[in-house]
């Protein structure tokens, strides 16, 4: 149960991230702005890696259902 919860916890990590990230650009002076913009660029490079390895993932799963009903 402790597992579910941190995950679930974990989840909203990266959006709250780039949330800092913009309202940190928009209401902080010219010169301190550019010290957000690294925070958004993780947070949006944390969402872009799990989708693509879920993508991944269920592309191999779907390989390997085929492998099984070519060998029936």
């Amino acid at each position: 149960m402790n597992i579910i919860n941190e995950r679930f916890i974990l989840s909203f990590v990266a959006p709250f991230m780039i949330l800092i990230s913009a309202l940190g650009l928009t209401f902080r002076d010219n010169s301190r702005k550019i010290f957000y913009l690294p925070i958004g660029l993780m947070g949006i490079a944390i969402i872009l890696e799990r989708g693509i390895s879920r993508q991944l993932e269920r592309k191999n799963i779907l390989k390997k259902i085929k492998s099984y009903q070519k060998a029936k």
